[in-house]
């Protein structure tokens, strides 16, 4: 039953939303260390906490219902409510892929690592800057700082070519390294999606601004 008298405001859903921003940026962060590191503990631990994560994009989801049932929000307002409850998905997103970061790092165990893992921590980098970025965009409403974001995400797909042509030419150096070779596909895959993510999170942010509804990239 919604409670009528809870009391709803778009900056109060702002700040969550940057909350859980700060959560995703911390994952990715631990996820990559902990596997630069294996520090297998650590891992576990990110895997864990991806429900803190999950846990406020669902409150994010029934505020974002209840201010609009309760509120009747209309023009600018409602557009950020809307964008507010699909900004919470995309980084509900991003918290799973940490969480399969970490579970990759798991599975790849105490085997040596193929190759150097430079371009991943780079890429990770990157990603958590973005984060670190969108939350301001998101409190200072800042339309300029959305694009120059999302700009970034090139350099992201550029690293995660590099990892494709590493892994691949040293997985057909040697075929006992196609296992482990696969997996460090899949983290600089994930690395690469959370760019994207990022990404979508800027043109909802635009949109909850302005009102434009934009595809950058």
């Amino acid at each position: 039953m919604v409670n009528t008298n809870l009391e709803l405001s778009i900056n109060t859903l702002k700040q969550y939303t940057i909350t859980m921003i700060g959560k995703c940026e911390e994952a990715v962060d631990k996820a990559v260390d902990c596997m630069v590191r294996k520090d297998f503990e650590g891992c576990k631990k990110v895997i864990e906490q991806d429900d803190e994560i999950d846990t406020l994009r669902e409150y994010i989801r029934d505020r974002s219902i209840e201010l609009i049932a309760l509120r009747q929000p209309m023009a600018k307002d409602l557009r950020y409510v809307y964008a507010l409850g699909n900004i919470a998905l995309e980084l509900e997103r991003i918290g799973d892929y940490a969480a399969n970061i970490a579970a990759e790092t798991l599975k790849i165990g105490e085997e040596p690592y193929i190759k150097s893992l430079v371009n991943i921590p780079e890429m990770a980098q990157e990603c958590k800057e973005m984060l670190s970025d969108i939350a301001i965009a998101l409190e200072n409403a800042d339309e300029k700082l959305c694009y120059e974001i999302a700009s970034r995400d090139d350099k992201i797909d550029d690293l995660y070519n590099n990892i494709q042509v590493d892994c691949l030419e040293v997985m057909n150096q040697e075929l006992t390294t196609i296992n482990q070779g696969v997996r460090l596909l899949f983290v600089g895959r994930y690395l690469e999606r959370i760019g994207d993510h990022i990404t979508n999170v800027c043109e909802k942010v635009i949109y909850a601004i302005n009102g434009d509804r934009v595809e950058i990239g």
